[in-house]
């Protein structure tokens, strides 16, 4: 009993802290949300957020629990191979601000769909696009799922499956609640919230941790050097990834994922659409980029900080394994109290970011396929809004399941894998649609549907799925594809089947489409149409 106490500090305090954090949340939502009577406003928030809020809500959006739990666990066990992940995640961004992000907003209105289908046949395109969110995005919440169970097990120490489940269950559906009262518009506060308290709590600690060793960065790194398995080599690359080529290779693949897969996630390139034009758009990567800098900068120091006081092996070893090293240091460093306001944080992370998911899932198939496929563009908007809210009832259902199904896995590993998918499936129909004239429906279709399903088939048959001591599904192994991560394969090949589909189609492109979305992308005349 001491033991656990020790591990997991005062469970009244964790949940009275989270339960204030969440009643807080919930009437800054109610206040902040109108009756979201049109898609604008449920969608986008009727695009009034400025460039500053926009920026703090997208490194909201992206600062989920893969970045807090995740890659602050990675980096306290592995050491360096950990730290790439933040430097890919980082260095993505710069897609976004020079690529994507400008020239998304004045193209589109809610959706990715908006933007592949705007010069293309708007059925099988929107199809398309809204397959490719629902997938990507169910993805990315079983990352937070599992990131929300090991939490759990670890803060009220509930070692038990069906005690994690219920838990699990009940934050899944405050995540809903959020949604269906707030829209984008409350969902986006809760992330503003939640990014500020975020960027708070591991600046605190990361300065409480250099106070605490002289402000000596290298006397940390010393100290958890001698507290780690790996000795001296938890700092030199090849700590996870570098063990033969084939895991080198693999890094590679992981790496391609990070950097391009950002600016093509769903609920990352929705939030361009709360901005009232591209200049504010500009500005909210900015903002957000230099708000993921000093997180990441910080998780660097959180990172070898509990390695340094709490030891890698009490991590591993600790409910929730790798996820738990930030509120393991917490804990160490703080006691009950800031172990509870740090659980409160990753709680919130979740929350808000699964909101976000939820939302940009729900909005792609109400606006996409019942709006514009069901219904041929003639739905009433409040029906289209009921639909949505309908839609997220069930993608919360498969959340809450799926994250049952992932519980403790490494978080960071899991949104790796979404980000493969829609790197692959959506990076490369947007910069051809975005830049490339000749580029038609057939092609399109090829390159969502071409990168969506190689990036499916082979995470299936990869060793994240069976045939290793970390894959999902423990004792089988049905795997043939060497790496754990697609990136490499699907993404080249997304690209190819973009490329093969339109020049072998005999459909020709739309010229006078072409040329409106041009003046449009760069313009940005016509975009509040």
């Amino acid at each position: 009993m001491q033991i656990a106490a020790r591990t997991t500090g005062s469970p009244i305090i964790n949940l009275s802290v989270f339960f204030a954090f969440v009643i807080i949340t919930l009437f800054v939502v109610y206040k902040a949300t109108n009756r979201n009577s049109t898609t604008s406003d449920y969608y986008a928030a009727g695009s009034a957020f400025t460039g500053v809020q926009n920026g703090i809500a997208l490194s909201g959006d992206f600062l989920s629990a893969a970045s807090f739990l995740g890659i602050s666990g990675a980096i306290a066990v592995h050491g360096y191979d950990g730290f790439l992940y933040s430097v890919g995640w980082l260095v993505a961004w710069l897609v976004a601000l020079l690529l994507v992000g400008e020239r998304l907003r004045n193209t589109g209105r809610f959706t990715v769909g908006d933007v592949m289908a705007y010069r293309m046949k708007q059925r099988p395109v929107r199809a398309a696009a809204a397959n490719s969110t629902l997938v990507i995005t169910f993805f990315y919440m079983l990352a937070q799922m599992a990131g929300a169970g090991g939490l759990i097990a670890l803060l009220l120490n509930v070692h038990s499956k069906g005690g994690q489940a219920l838990i699990i269950t009940g934050v899944g559906l405050v995540m809903v609640f959020y949604v269906l009262v707030g829209g984008m518009k409350g969902t986006t506060w809760v992330q503003i919230i939640k990014a500020g308290l975020l960027l708070i709590c591991v600046t605190f600690m990361s300065v409480f941790l250099l106070g605490k060793f002289g402000f000596s960065f290298s006397a940390i790194l010393d100290q958890a050097a001698q507290n780690s398995p790996l000795g001296g080599e938890l700092l030199n690359p090849g700590g996870w990834y570098g063990e033969n080529a084939m895991t080198k290779l693999d890094f590679v693949s992981l790496s391609l994922s990070l950097v391009l897969g950002i600016s093509s996630l769903p609920h990352v390139l929705m939030r361009f659409y709360t901005v009232p034009d591209a200049r504010e758009a500009r500005r909210s990567v900015v903002w957000c980029s230099w708000s993921m800098f000093i997180f990441y900068l910080s998780i660097l120091i959180v990172g070898y900080g509990a390695t340094a006081l709490v030891g890698s092996d009490r991590i591993v070893n600790a409910p929730g394994g790798e996820n738990s090293a930030a509120p393991l240091l917490a804990f160490e460093i703080g006691g009950a109290m800031l172990l509870g306001v740090v659980s409160a944080v990753a709680f919130a992370t979740i929350l808000a970011v699964v909101a976000g998911l939820t939302l940009a899932a729900s909005a792609s198939f109400a606006h996409d396929v019942y709006a514009n496929v069901i219904r041929n563009g003639k739905a009433d908007p409040r029906s289209e809004i009921r639909v949505a809210r309908l839609t997220a009832l069930v993608i919360g259902f498969m959340a809450i399941l799926g994250g049952i199904v992932t519980n403790g896995q490494n978080v960071a590993f899991l949104v790796s894998l979404a980000l493969a998918l829609a790197a692959s499936a959506n990076l490369p129909t947007i910069l051809y649609t975005l830049f490339w004239k000749r580029f038609n429906t057939t092609g399109t279709l090829w390159s969502i549907y071409g990168g969506l399903g190689s990036g499916l088939v082979l995470i299936i048959f990869s060793p994240a799925i069976s045939g290793s001591s970390t894959s999902v599904i423990k004792g089988m192994d049905f795997h043939w594809f060497p790496l754990t991560n697609p990136g490499l394969v699907s993404i080249p090949l997304s690209f190819l089947c973009g490329f093969l589909g339109t020049v072998f189609s005999k459909e020709s492109s739309d010229s006078k489409k072409q040329a409106e979305m041009e003046v449009r992308s760069l313009t940005g005349i016509g975009s509040k149409a």
